[in-house]
């Protein structure tokens, strides 16, 4: 267990050593001039918040019980950097016991993996600007991730240990048609497995795809990882559908592996690290 721990460290590292996170959330610009009218929906009652958070991959709501507190011009300032979330925020009293808040509370809600990730009132009396941006883009789970600095935090502190990776660039002519299978996919194990998308093309991944010891004559390719037991497998496809990515999930919750010498392989890393 000491040596899968350390492999799984070893890998956080690896993935994260190219941008601090620093970097990463000062980074954060907004997709468009349209993001500036961007504003949180206002959730008067129970039901509109429940409603809320249900039609969103990532929900981000602010509880408060005071619009004077600072964390709500930090909020709302936030909100322009995240086309990909939805935010709310809200003062009824109503919703705020509903949701067990005293004080000021923001939380993050992920469909993905159905997590409640909160800051709580210690933590916004002290909040900036970068630091909300940071807890927003390092939990920023969707059914489909693509991989960043950032984001793989979220991933290794998911309480879903399995990961399947989706190595390929997004350059490609197929690569439109190949993400839109990969999410349809992706529903099928909602729960189970973090679907993650891996751009080839970019230079800073190559480590990842290294680690999988993937050539990029291979690519595009599956690869799964289980965080928990430090077991991995890949799979070079030539085209991306839901039959393909379900048969090799399923064939890595069965217990089955495509790469017969692989557990040999993985020995030998675990004794180097």
């Amino acid at each position: 267990m000491e040596a899968a721990q350390a492999r799984c460290l070893f890998l956080v590292f690896l993935f994260t050593c190219q941008l601090s996170p620093e970097a990463a959330a000062e980074g954060q610009e907004p997709a468009d001039g349209s993001s500036a009218s961007q504003k949180p929906v206002q959730l008067t009652d129970v039901p509109a918040a429940m409603e809320f958070i249900a039609a969103a991959e990532v929900a981000v709501i602010g509880f408060f019980q005071d619009l004077e507190v600072p964390a709500v011009s930090i909020f709302h300032s936030t909100v322009q950097n995240f086309q990909d979330v939805s935010f709310g925020i809200s003062t009824a009293p109503e919703v705020l016991a509903h949701y067990n808040v005293t004080g000021s509370v923001i939380s993050l809600f992920r469909l993905v993996d159905n997590e409640q990730l909160d800051l709580k009132s210690k933590d916004i009396e002290s909040m900036d600007l970068p630091k909300l941006s940071r807890f927003i883009e390092s939990n920023n789970l969707h059914l489909v991730t693509e991989y960043n600095p950032m984001t793989v935090i979220g991933l290794f502190n998911s309480k879903i240990q399995i990961h399947l990776l989706l190595v390929m660039d997004k350059g490609s002519p197929e690569y439109e048609e190949s993400l839109y299978k990969y999410q349809e996919a992706a529903k099928l194990f909602q729960g189970k497995i973090l679907f993650v998308l891996v751009d080839s093309g970019v230079k800073e991944n190559r480590k990842v795809i290294s680690f999988f010891k993937l050539k990029n004559s291979q690519l595009p390719a599956l690869a799964i990882y289980q965080t928990l037991d430090d077991v991995w497998d890949t799979l070079p496809i030539t085209e991306v559908s839901v039959e393909h990515v379900q048969n090799f999930c399923d064939g890595f919750l069965k217990g089955k592996r495509l790469r017969e010498n692989h557990e040999s392989e993985e020995k030998t890393s675990k004794v180097e690290l």
